[in-house]
């Protein structure tokens, strides 16, 4: 038994120096940890892919308790098909804001006090023009749902979320983790016959803590990986050298230049 929390939203991208702009300068994330490897990860942590890849934790505070992104980077894909799951994150910071404005990164008004914007790849964030009222300035991510009660039996009764909001008319809820605890979820999820797309297995990290993690699938087929606390509390630790190793990573990747001479697009992911 152990409480569970959210920790963290992955994101694929194409062009990372673009993105690590878009997170560093215009939202006011620092880089948390970069991490380079040379194939692809046994838990498709980077998809479907066997090539060299990287992942960069970014955020506005530790791991241990801020909610941050991570930017998985495959170095032959250019770019990522969207769907139509991932509706957006929000965040409060008028730094942001203000950020982008300097910028001149586009900044569309959807309400009073809070503006649209997109990170390269198309992923949406929703800015509100004001301090965040917690440590944190993430307030949630949004995703879309075929099925609200469906998804609601999911995240809330399996997965142990507690509702905060809910509005039938709108069909739309509020969900998060409060101090509860969860049984074993791959024999749950077995027991309940849900998908499990990576039973549980240990992830090395060059360096670093071995990690157990479990990914699953819910009605919709959003992927949610549970890791372990404690060695994911000892890999998540933020590194001091994590800024520098990200630009050392990104000014020695000459993968563009390679398919440029050979006349070759990057492949889609």
């Amino acid at each position: 038994m152990a409480t569970r929390r959210a920790l963290h939203f992955v994101f694929k991208v194409g062009n990372r120096f673009q993105t690590v702009h878009f997170f560093r300068d215009v939202l006011g994330m620092q880089v948390l940890r970069h991490e380079e490897f040379e194939e692809g990860c046994k838990a498709a942590c980077n998809g479907p892919y066997d090539g060299k890849w990287s992942k960069t934790m970014v955020g506005f505070g530790p791991e241990d308790d801020h909610f941050v992104a991570e930017l998985t980077y495959n170095y032959g894909i250019g770019d990522y098909k969207l769907g139509n799951d991932f509706m957006g994150i929000t965040l409060a910071s008028s730094q942001a804001v203000s950020n982008a404005r300097k910028l001149e990164w586009p900044l569309s008004k959807v309400a009073e006090g809070i503006f649209e914007t997109e990170a390269p790849g198309g992923y949406k964030f929703y800015l509100q023009d004001r301090s965040p009222s917690q440590s944190d300035p993430v307030l949630k991510v949004t995703l879309a749902v075929s099925d609200l009660q469906k998804s609601l039996n999911y995240w809330s009764n399996l997965l142990g979320m507690k509702i905060y909001e809910q509005d039938e008319e709108k069909q739309r809820a509020l969900l998060g983790y409060a101090d509860n605890q969860l049984p074993d979820l791959e024999d749950l999820m077995k027991r309940e016959s849900h998908s499990i797309l990576t039973p549980l297995v240990s992830l090395d990290t060059p360096g670093k803590a071995t990690v157990q993690v479990v990914i699953l699938a819910d009605p919709d087929g959003h992927e949610i990986c549970f890791v372990g606390d404690e060695a994911f509390r000892e890999l998540s630790k933020m590194d001091p050298k994590g800024s520098k190793l990200l630009d050392d990573a990104m000014e020695a990747d000459k993968s563009d230049e390679w398919f440029a001479t050979r006349n070759k697009p990057k492949a889609s992911g």
